[in-house]
């Protein structure tokens, strides 16, 4: 049964007549042309402002506006002069809100080689400077001196992922949670929505700020001598202290895993860590978004343009690239060691319902610049719409990091059938005469069979028919991130032999549908934690054995709460202690990046110096000397795709699967997957003394 078509929101590219309504106001003009005389929230952002819920200033704003408050956003605020753009609105009523932006202003800013980008990504014309180092400290401090009495409360991925002490591979050190550097009152951490409602609800209700110290998924630095609030939901655990770490980063990596382990919890305990004088409390998060809470947040009236304001400073880049696209879910359940996913949206799936998404698609097919083609039809993962555990207590005993690795959890639903009847709908919608793929898929989602119901794996059959016909524009992302597989073990990926089984299947289909010419482009990382030179040889051997010569590839770029920079910080696993070789110097790292380039004639001398002294002499031979026909792949350059990280002796005894008995029941295998305790049978069990 087809779902009624929405009715539509107009929606205009450019705007005929300036209408300062149709924006959160930007200036004292704009809000005296509101007719306002005070302002509730003013948002001070490290991005241009863009009206889209693909930007989050925009989706906090939307959402304050929802609740009633009059919302201001000040925009890229110049920070080196007397601060006017600061004071140019006053102080709100109650609370300035801070946000780097949508990236961490360092990883927006510097390449792994810690040299400038090309271009600012979330600024007009891709310009640089418009933002500081460290934005959300920087803005906060600057608040604090102009309106020490106003409350500041920081949020955005920056704020999120920098919560603890954490390592900071700008500056090489461990740096305090930006609390402590900021001096800001509040932190709200992961997506936003629902702890700001909590936070709007008790303030329409008297409860003063500085008394806004229990709402789940937020963070506060104590005064020195205050204890933590009692909550009799919630168990408390006590970090390291940040001093502690300093003085023994093995401490340090200790801390990680335990902030991941609660992290990943569906009930995680509150922690604690005691910073100099203070105390840092970081509240358990809200429970995964609802299907109505989320389509809430993607149904506010945004404009889904940039400002007006930017029209003469030319195209802003990251809104370019996502104007028509449209973004199903959040979370990731990959558990990547790379990646900030799962650690600021969360490990568990928030999908919209189908007619959020149906809504979303006649507002785009509204705008005057569309010419029939949906850029993305994807999330965090392309194929994890609506996927769960099949029994969710199982899964509110877990404390695994990853649904998917080592392997498919078989608690895990991986039906793909609600999301080909997305697929379906929006192609067969009357104006799209394209929908694609743009987000990186998860092969491993239809390519296991463990616990797979008939339904389900049929539908695994039809995602890669559908996609190779319907989908795919000419070029299909997907992100092995290595060949090799004790690497791969690290950034908890599956093995590389995985990827020759979907380029097989996929070849097959694309073929069936006539997209023989169809690219695969595959992701790959240098310089990650356990990757040696050897290991990028064999990367570029079996690459160029399968036909491609790879151009935008990534090195590793440490970023706050993932596995792979505690190891990168630490030179240990955090979950085993066990050492890991790690590329640090330039030299290291420009070695392991250069095996990518291997057709370059420029390239070959050294490489065959490297080869040599490595005592890779015969795989010299093929990878150099060979003639086979090869062909570009140049992706668009990535910074946190969705993959993860592995363990080591100890962490694979934990998630060993005990001794079976003869015939084990299907109930019990996926409780032991989940990490859950099952007594095994009388005869199995060992004597007690």
């Amino acid at each position: 049964m087809s779902t009624p078509t929405p009715a539509s929101t107009k929606v205009y590219s450019h705007e005929p007549v300036w209408d300062a309504k149709r924006w959160l106001p930007t200036t004292a003009d704009e809000v005296a042309a509101r007719g306002w005389d005070y302002i509730d929230v003013i948002i001070i952002s490290g991005d241009a402002y863009v009206d889209h819920p693909a930007f989050g200033t925009a989706v906090i704003g939307r959402l304050l506006e929802s609740e009633g408050l009059r919302v201001a956003i000040i925009p890229q605020p110049n920070w080196r002069d007397d601060l006017r753009d600061f004071k140019k609105l006053g102080a709100p009523r109650l609370f300035f809100g801070v946000t780097a932006g949508c990236m961490d202003s360092m990883v927006n800013r510097y390449t792994a080689a810690k040299k400038l980008r090309s271009e600012d990504a979330y600024t007009p014309g891709g310009e640089h400077g418009y933002r500081p180092d460290y934005a959300t400290t920087v803005y906060t401090q600057c608040l604090k001196k102009l309106f020490p009495e106003v409350p500041v409360m920081i949020g955005g991925i920056e704020a999120s992922l920098r919560r603890v002490t954490h390592y900071d591979y700008w500056s090489d050190t461990l740096k305090p949670s930006i609390l402590a550097e900021s001096g800001a009152d509040l932190l709200v951490y992961g997506m936003g929505e629902l702890p700001l409602r909590e936070a709007v609800r008790l303030l329409k209700r008297g409860v003063p700020f500085a008394s806004l110290r229990t709402i789940p998924q937020t963070a506060v630095l104590l005064p020195p001598g205050a204890k933590a609030p009692k909550n009799e939901n919630w168990d408390d655990f006590t970090l390291h202290s940040h001093e502690e770490c300093g003085r023994d980063r093995t401490l340090y990596a200790k801390n990680f895993k335990d902030i991941e382990t609660e992290s990943n919890r569906v009930k995680a305990r509150r922690l604690m860590q005691p910073t100099g004088e203070r105390l840092l409390v970081v509240n358990p998060p809200f429970p995964t978004m609802s299907e109505a809470q989320i389509d809430t947040s993607f149904d506010l009236p945004y404009t889904r343009l940039p400002h007006p304001k930017y029209r003469k400073r030319g195209p802003i880049p990251a809104y370019e690239m996502i104007k028509h696209s449209i973004n199903m879910h959040r979370g990731c359940f990959g558990g990547c060691s790379f990646c900030t996913i799962s650690a600021h949206q969360g490990k568990f799936v928030a999908s919209r319902s189908k007619e959020s998404i149906l809504r979303e698609v006649e507002t785009i097919k509204q705008m005057p610049d569309f010419r029939g083609t949906i850029s993305d039809l994807g999330g965090p993962s392309a194929n994890m719409y609506k996927m769960k555990g099949k029994e969710q207590w199982i899964c509110d005993e877990c404390v695994r990091p990853s649904c998917i690795w080592p392997d498919v959890c078989r608690n895990l639903d991986t039906d793909h059938t609600a999301l080909l009847d997305i697929y379906k709908s929006v192609r067969e919608t009357e104006g799209v005469n394209h929908a694609f793929v743009t987000s990186g898929i998860r092969y491993d989602l239809f390519l296991h069979d463990k616990g797979v119901s008939p339904e389900a794996q049929a539908s695994h059959e039809r995602y890669v028919d559908e996609l190779a016909q319907h989908h795919v524009s000419g070029r299909l992302k997907v992100a092995p991130e290595h060949t090799s597989d004790h690497v791969l073990r690290i950034m908890r990926k599956p093995t590389f032999d995985l990827f020759y089984k979907f380029k097989e299947k996929f070849d097959r289909a694309a073929k069936k549908a006539g997209k023989e010419k169809t690219q695969i482009i595959p992701y790959f990382i240098s310089s990650h934690p356990g990757s040696r030179p050897e290991d990028m040889a064999e990367l570029a051997l079996k690459t160029k054995d399968l036909g491609f010569r790879l151009e935008q590839v990534q090195d590793f770029t440490p970023t706050p709460m993932t596995v792979a920079t505690e190891i990168y910080a630490t030179g240990v696993h955090p979950y085993n202690a066990e050492e890991v070789c790690v590329a640090r110097t330039p030299e290291e790292k420009q070695e392991q990046r250069s095996f990518f380039f291997w057709y370059k004639p420029e390239m070959k001398s050294a490489l065959r110096k490297s080869m040599a002294r490595l005592g890779l002499g015969a795989m010299a031979a093929r990878l150099l000397d060979g003639k086979q026909q090869t062909v570009d792949v140049t992706p668009p350059p990535h910074i946190t795709p969705c993959g993860m990280q592995a363990p080591g002796a100890r962490l694979a005894a934990a998630t060993a699967r005990p001794p079976r008995p003869k015939k084990p029941s299907h109930l019990d295998a996926m409780l032991r997957e989940a990490g859950v305790k099952v007594a095994a049978p009388a005869k199995d069990r060992a004597p007690r003394p």
